[in-house]
């Protein structure tokens, strides 16, 4: 067997070069590098193109077997024509830009050649896919080997939260009302088999005996790989006579009118992150307790003794308003008006002439209990229990939670889930 040894071979005549003849096998030692510097074509027989990355296709063109291209139809919708089929060619296409739904690629085959057995053009309007197509024979042509969208590899999609924490409760004997519970909202991204922990918290109880505040309620939150954790704050508890002052919460409790005792301090505006306003000091004379603040304004001795509303949220899809303070208790006029909660879930205050026991705050909306009255009607009421709230995009729910939240879907494109309770959901 001869060797020959150069450094490069060239043809005699013209540019085209052959090496070896039909049937032959040209074989490439085992350690050896081929570096290609111009343009490759007939390789195709791997199923695999060469992807042309330095021309983003935008008007109609002839494709190169073996060299795979970014269309980007932007700016009008165009045609590939495929190469005279040969067996193991190959070319494939990438929506560059996301545009083949609203301006679609055609791709049309050479003379009689057919695509998937049928000789005529096919449709690309799938927004986002990639199409790679092998020449089989005549029979069937070229033949998708295959096709994906960019949304099929994992993707973080986003989410809209809504955390209120638990309702603080009502305080004793003159008592003030609750805070509503932190209520705090966020929009981030969720990822793919990542489990997502909901905690929802417990409203404080009210005050049943002398000495001391309503209880706090406890915080809610939802936290998770990636994800920046959302905690929203217990509302606190409100204050009760004997000098017995609010309570600092998510939404602070309200001041005890027996002793005028002042108001818990709330996350209002000022702070970071917000999550509610303050409770108001009660009235010397024991005449009116403050109501507790709630996620929109402070608890007030107005009207009398008013528990600051809540705030309202879309998330469901209508406007919903949660997150109410509770009514402190009144003594003022006789009839004694009874003190309203704040919109969105909050306990009223009690009365003593006629006599009116304190109510809770409403279920899973973070309501802050009202303060208790007087006589034989003193027990604060129970702030409500918090609640989590999900929204995502209907294509994007897993399905997979614990805990049994309410699940709504279809809601103008999305699903919402409800966690009145604690429990989980995987991306």
């Amino acid at each position: 067997m001869s060797k020959i040894e150069v450094d490069a071979i060239e043809p005699q005549s013209g540019t085209s070069l052959t090496i070896g003849a039909s049937g032959d096998t040209i074989t490439i030692p085992s350690g050896a590098t081929i570096t290609n510097s111009g343009t490759a074509s007939g390789f195709g027989a791997t199923g695999s193109a060469s992807w042309v990355t330095g021309s983003i296709k935008t008007a109609t063109f002839t494709a190169t077997a073996g060299e795979g291209y970014f269309c980007n139809t932007t700016a009008g919708a165009f045609t590939v024509n495929l190469p005279a089929g040969s067996a193991g060619a190959v070319v494939a296409v990438k929506d560059y830009a996301s545009t083949f739904n609203s301006n679609n690629l055609t791709i049309a085959p050479n003379g009689s050649d057919k695509i998937g057995g049928t000789a005529s053009d096919a449709i690309l309007s799938e927004k986002g896919i990639a199409v790679t197509l092998v020449f089989i024979d005549s029979t069937r042509g070229w033949l998708v080997t295959d096709s994906g969208l960019q949304t099929e590899a994992p993707q973080p999609y986003s989410v809209d939260m809504l955390v209120i924490a638990g309702g603080g409760g009502g305080g004793y004997d003159d008592g003030g009302g609750g805070g509503a519970g932190g209520y705090r909202t966020s929009t981030q991204n969720f990822n793919l088999a990542t489990v997502y922990t909901i905690t929802v918290g417990d409203g404080g109880a009210g005050k049943s005996s002398s000495g001391g505040t309503g209880a706090s309620g406890s915080d809610s939150s939802i936290s998770g790989s990636g994800l920046t954790t959302i905690t929203s704050a217990g509302g606190g508890g409100g204050g009760s006579s004997n000098n017995n002052a609010g309570v600092a919460g998510g939404s602070g409790g309200g001041g005890a009118g027996n002793g005028a005792t002042t108001g818990g301090a709330g996350n209002t505006p000022s702070t970071s992150p917000a999550q509610g306003f303050a409770g108001a000091t009660g009235i010397a004379s024991g005449l009116v307790s403050g109501g507790g603040g709630g996620a929109s304004e402070a608890g007030n001795t107005d009207g009398p003794a008013h528990g600051g509303d809540g705030a309202s949220s879309s998330i469901t899809g209508s406007a919903v308003t949660r997150g109410g303070g509770g009514a402190g208790s009144n003594r003022i006029g006789n009839p004694q008006s009874v003190a309203p909660g704040g919109a969105g879930g909050g306990g009223n205050g009690g009365t003593d002439t006629p006599q009116a026991g304190a109510t809770d705050g409403t279920a899973n909306t973070g309501g802050g209990g009202g303060g208790g009255g007087g006589n034989a009607l003193k027990d604060g009421g129970d702030g409500g229990k918090g609640v989590v709230i999900l929204s995502m995009p209907d294509a994007n729910y897993s399905g997979t939670t614990t805990g049994s939240p309410t699940v709504a879907t279809g809601v103008s494109g999305k699903t919402i889930l409800t966690f009145n309770g604690s429990g989980s959901y995987t991306g």
